[in-house]
């Protein structure tokens, strides 16, 4: 058995639908299984995924707000009336605010823009800007990725005679704000069919407007903050995922170009994960640390020399993003171990002095990915008494409606289910923490603290081919609310397993099953070639894509998880290092060590340490104390004499996960493989009735005379004493002329050494295959 990292959930599907979907649009089965699980539910609403193209955009006045924010930009623009763009500090937030500034600089507008300072000032519009603005000249306020919730900001702004145009996409609040005009897709009343779009797809759509027609040669903006900014790649978004990033493989942006470069992917096909988990960190880099200033410079610039610096300069801080991230997260788990060990804490809220509020996000989901806990990590400023930070959660704790539990000690917060930001009164840091402890231990099982992985498919290896595998490419770009496709392939076996890359650490082999192969790969996945067997039978999750090499194309699945869900028998008879051996595996957490001889036990146990000792399991010792339930790993050292012996440790081990087999030939020797047969004891018989008395000293040469083993004839006289046809006295045996004669069979002495001999046979001289097959008949129902 090896158990998978998470708990995986395989998705329902409507078959029929599937199968209609796929004879009308001429698609492998797999695809149009996939487009029903992520919500299509006709053929005509499958080619519109598949083809997104630009022909699809929505009327961009649809949007509430739109025709009058029009109107008063190009009012603007024909009297010279200076434009100002506030922005935001993330990916999405510089983004829009560069897509702004290509359609004002387009129009001929007289415009700038301004990015509020995330340390000094914080997210969202502010007054002392805002009154700065209004001193500089400006007269109209157009927002992106920002403003909906600004009620007082803008109410100020209004005062000092400035209008505010607001672009938004984030979660209107109650009351909204009494600008010139709102245009955000969630706003209530609003017509646009579709409320999903990044705060860059709402400046995009007003670009559409302002321009009379998308402005694809921007395309590759609106992707990046599109992507960045994780919002459900479907519909608009996906129109723009799916042509920002073919616009961005051939893009004419000199900060884009220059981007890519420093990244070092020039030479490739950019896809949303290079956006995702390259360009993106980097733009998010600068107002992490610093400003965002040079973010967008870098997208807005025409200078080729100062696209290559911003470039470079946002290259060394997202390194210096890296190494923070790295430092804080270090001692945030340290944090949590020492203090706030996870079997104790249901959610986890770890604070300290100096910790950078730019990336305690991240920091966070570090925490998440190692402890699987609800978290909350927060920069202290000792100044103010105030502890500022971010909030990542899981499945099944939404954490805005915990923190909303917990209003009375939070003065700012806000977020979503996932995700959420706060400041708060140090002070009220161990409040937080215990009221979040008591809602997980109401709200959360022990199963929702083992991460979950959403399947798409299960499918027979045979289904795998060439077509559909590159028919799944049409489904691209991948990202949130269309992700990757994860197929599951049940009870297949590995072909050729073996570990690959410089420091050995990735895993190749092939996969087979239905009388069929296919080539996988599992990146930092070699530790499981150490907790497999040959003939293990695997669940496999991956994601299918085409392998290309030398010019041949073939399907290739990349492991993402992985289980064996029987119990596995590892061979290791005959080990050269015996004792090394058992070593290695005694350290292993939730391993026993099961002995059945006494010298056996006594060998180990003298030279183990303590620790060691506590796993050795001598058979008839006194048992009350062992918790076998939570034993994963079996480590039979040595062989049983009785089979009732092993069956027995075996049933009450049925939940192991894996049994070593490390008994071998110095376990036993050689002559108690067979049992002598009944010419044997006729022979030593009939030597006894022509020499009555045999002397002790003698023996050897009896032995050797017979041409038998001394252990073996050892074991004949004792069989001779039980039957009684011999009497041990001093020194000598003695036949026993007056016995009565009695079968061998009634022997219990020759039973035992049948059964031993039988039993050694069975699980020293089978093959593999044969010693699998023993532990199938030696217990039952547990499968092997």
């Amino acid at each position: 058995m090896l158990k998978a990292k998470t708990r995986w959930k395989l998705a329902a599907y409507d078959e029929q639908l599937a199968a209609t979907i796929a004879d009308e649009c001429q698609l492998a089965p797999l695809v149009s299984k996939l487009l029903v699980i992520r919500g299509i539910d006709s053929s005509q609403k499958a080619r519109d995924f598949l083809q997104a193209g630009p022909e699809l955009f929505h009327d961009p006045f649809l949007l509430d707000g739109m025709e009058q924010s029009v109107h008063r930009i190009q009012q603007a623009i024909q009297e010279q009336e200076p434009i100002l763009i506030y922005g935001d500090y993330d990916a999405d937030g510089v983004s829009s605010t560069s897509l702004m500034v290509h359609v004002l600089r387009q129009l001929g507008a007289v415009f700038d823009y301004y990015i509020p300072n995330r340390f000094t000032e914080g997210y969202g519009l502010h007054k002392d800007a805002l009154a700065q603005l209004q001193q500089s000249g400006y007269k109209l306020i157009i927002t992106v990725d920002t403003g909906i919730s600004a009620v007082e900001q803008v109410e100020y702004a209004k005062q000092l005679g400035l209008d505010v145009i607001v672009t938004d996409h984030h979660e209107p609040p109650a009351i909204i704000p009494e600008a010139f005009a709102v245009i955000n897709p969630k706003k209530p009343g609003c017509p646009y069919p579709f409320d999903m779009l990044a705060g860059v797809g709402v400046a995009f759509k007003l670009g559409h407007a302002l321009l009379g027609e998308p402005p694809l040669h921007l395309a590759d903006l609106a992707a990046l903050g599109t992507i960045a900014d994780l919002v459900p790649l479907v519909d608009e978004n996906r129109i723009l995922a799916r042509e920002g990033l073919k616009r961005l493989n051939q893009t004419c942006n000199l900060g884009l170009q220059a981007l890519i470069r420093v990244c070092g992917l020039s030479d490739s096909v950019l896809s949303a994960g290079h956006v995702g988990f390259a360009l993106g960190p980097r733009l998010n880099a600068s107002g992490r640390l610093e400003t965002a200033e040079s973010a967008v410079k870098l997208l807005t610039t025409e200078d080729l020399d100062e696209a290559e610096q911003c470039a470079q300069a946002l290259d060394d801080l997202n390194r210096e993003r890296q190494d923070l991230v790295a430092a804080m997260t270090e001692e945030a788990v340290q944090m949590v171990r020492e203090l706030y060990p996870p079997d104790e804490n249901n959610v986890l809220v770890v604070a300290k002095e100096g910790w950078n509020v730019g990336v305690v996000g991240i920091v966070a989901s570090r925490l998440v990915e190692t402890f699987y806990r609800p978290t909350i990590v927060l920069g202290i400023d000792p100044e103010k008494g105030t502890a500022k930070g971010s909030a990542r959660s899981i499945a099944g704790f939404d954490m805005y409606e915990a923190l909303t539990a917990c209003k009375e000690w939070l003065p700012h917060y806000g977020g979503h289910t996932m995700a959420a930001g706060m400041t708060l009164p140090v002070g009220n840091l161990d409040l937080l923490r215990q009221k979040l402890n008591e809602l997980a231990g109401l709200w959360l099982s022990s199963d929702d603290f083992i991460p979950m992985t959403k399947v798409d498919v299960s499918m027979d290896i045979a289904e795998i081919s060439l077509d559909a595998v590159e028919q799944l490419e049409k489904l691209a770009p991948y990202g949130m609310g269309n992700p990757t496709p994860l197929v599951m392939l049940e009870n297949v076996e590995t072909v050729g397993m073996r570990t690959i890359g410089r420091d050995d650490n990735h895993l190749k082999c092939s996969l087979s099953g239905s009388n069929a192969t296919v080539d996988a790969i599992g990146f930092n996945w070699a530790h499981v070639t150490k907790k497999v067997t040959p003939k293990a039978r695997f669940q496999v999750l991956g994601e299918l894509s085409v392998n290309e090499w030398n010019g041949n194309r073939k399907p290739q699945l990349t492991i993402r998880d992985l289980s064996v869900p029987h119990q596995q028998i590892f061979d290791l008879r005959g080990s050269r290092d015996k004792s090394q051996k058992w070593l290695e595996l005694a350290t292993e957490p939730g391993s026993i060590t099961v002995l059945f001889r006494q010298d056996s036990y006594d060998l180990l146990a003298h030279g183990a340490t303590e620790e060691q000792r506590k796993t050795l399991h001598f058979i008839g010792r006194d048992e009350s104390g062992c918790d076998f339930t939570v034993i994963q790993n079996v480590i039979l050292y040595d062989l049983p004499k009785r089979r009732v012996d092993l069956t027995a440790i075996l049933s009450r081990l049925h939940h192991a996960e894996r049994i070593y087999c490390l008994f071998g030939d110095p376990d036993l020797g050689m002559e108690r493989l067979s049992c002598p047969g009944r010419q044997h004891f006729k022979e030593l018989y009939q030597f006894f009735v022509q020499v009555p008395v045999v002397k002790h000293i003698h023996l050897d040469a009896l032995a050797r005379k017979l041409k038998w083993k001394q252990p073996m004839l050892d074991g004949m006289l004792a069989i001779f004493l039980e039957l009684e046809f011999l009497a041990a006295e001093p020194e000598q045996y003695r036949l026993l002329s007056s016995t009565s004669k009695r079968p061998l069979e009634s022997s219990l002495l020759y039973a035992q050494w049948q059964e031993e001999a039988q039993l050694a046979t069975d699980l020293l001289l089978s093959s593999s295959d044969g010693l699998l097959q023993s532990f199938h008949q030696l217990v039952e129902p547990a499968t092997v």
